[in-house]
């Protein structure tokens, strides 16, 4: 009876300190390949100079593709254009196991080189998850611009 109890608590702790179900059709959702088909600002009209992921302007990342491998949670993204310093970027990528008040998941994409080392000391940048489906998903960034809070947000046709 005791190695009953505790299988069954070892098989409830494993199962429960896992990532949930949601968790892990988004990653699946998320593999494959991608293209960041616009960049808007929601909240605010105008014209903004906005760099992306401390690389490119955000009309270098239009029309950009995205590859990413949820197997490994590595990725890759390819920028072109005129006027843009092209070539293919990598990344680290995870969903936040933790939901946010919106009922969505967190985002985080963390720049590595080729062999998948940092190349910001470990940092990266986390983006809300508004929406994922099969064929589209929407990322929204958050920054502080002149002391008000200033929405990027990302939106991404499946290949």
């Amino acid at each position: 009876m005791k190695k009953i109890l505790t299988v069954l608590i070892i098989s409830v702790l494993i199962i429960s300190c896992g990532p949930s179900k949601v968790a892990k059709e988004a990653r699946k959702t998320f593999d494959g390949g991608w293209t960041l088909t616009s960049v808007t600002y929601p909240q605010n009209t105008g014209t903004f100079n906005v760099t992306l992921l401390n690389d490119a302007s955000a009309s270098c990342f239009e029309n950009s593709t995205w590859d990413f491998v949820s197997n490994n949670n590595q990725g890759t993204y390819t920028l072109q254009g005129a006027n843009c310093n092209t070539g293919t970027r990598f990344f680290n990528w995870s969903v936040d196991e933790e939901n946010t008040p919106q009922g969505m998941y967190d985002f985080l994409l963390k720049p590595t080189d080729e062999d998948a080392n940092s190349t910001m000391g470990g940092q990266g940048f986390r983006m809300n998850l508004r929406s994922l489906s099969q064929d589209s998903m929407v990322w929204e960034q958050t920054v502080m611009l002149e002391g008000e809070a200033f929405v990027i947000r990302m939106n991404f046709s499946k290949n």
